[in-house]
């Protein structure tokens, strides 16, 4: 059986970082990026990259359909056993549907979702400091806060009542984040 860990925080929040850095130790653990698994098919010049890069450039969604078979092919397809998705669900649409999929799906069990917590302030000051592509300015930005924060709370109570969801705060060092967060999922599985 798959065990999955999603971890969710705003732009800028670090969690790529976080998860990346989890799976490079660990040889059991494979991490996938929901952002970076959408870039990867924007870059290969597919019809499907072509209608993900007219939703993400101007900061908004990617449709659910899309989403959802991205990150079941990639949990499907992973050689390893243990999965940290990051930067999914983003909407209380992403959340139902993966809730609905995984509900049927005996392989995979969602054993925790782990939100990294930042200050919008903080987030901000990451997101226009790194500048990594045309997304990354203080317009883009700022609706990619409210496309984040606006169901937040109804994802944070769904987690909540299925006794899933573990906070970190995301304004340490990246070394105490990862630690604590590392910790935290060996100590699910």
């Amino acid at each position: 059986m798959k065990k999955l860990f999603l971890i969710i925080g705003a732009p800028g929040s670090g969690k790529t970082t976080d998860a990346q850095k989890i799976a490079e130790s660990n040889a059991n653990i494979a991490h996938y990026s929901t952002g970076d698994l959408l870039r990867a098919e924007v870059a290969n010049g597919s019809e499907q990259g072509k209608l993900i890069e007219s939703f993400t450039s101007k900061g908004n969604l990617v449709p659910l359909d899309i989403v959802v078979q991205t990150i079941i092919n990639a949990i499907n397809n992973s050689p390893k056993d243990i999965i940290l998705i990051d930067g999914y669900p983003r909407s209380v649409e992403q959340m139902i549907e993966l809730d609905k999929v995984l509900q049927q799906d005996s392989k995979v069990k969602l054993l925790s979702v782990i939100e990294v917590q930042v200050s919008e302030e903080v987030a901000k000051d990451r997101v226009l400091g790194r500048a990594r592509g045309a997304d990354d300015n203080a317009e883009v930005f700022k609706n990619r806060m409210r496309v984040y924060t606006e169901p937040l709370s109804e994802i944070q109570e769904f987690y909540k009542n299925m006794n899933i969801l573990h906070v970190v705060n995301g304004e340490r060092s990246i070394e105490e984040i990862v630690s604590d967060m590392r910790n935290f999922i060996e100590s699910k599985i």
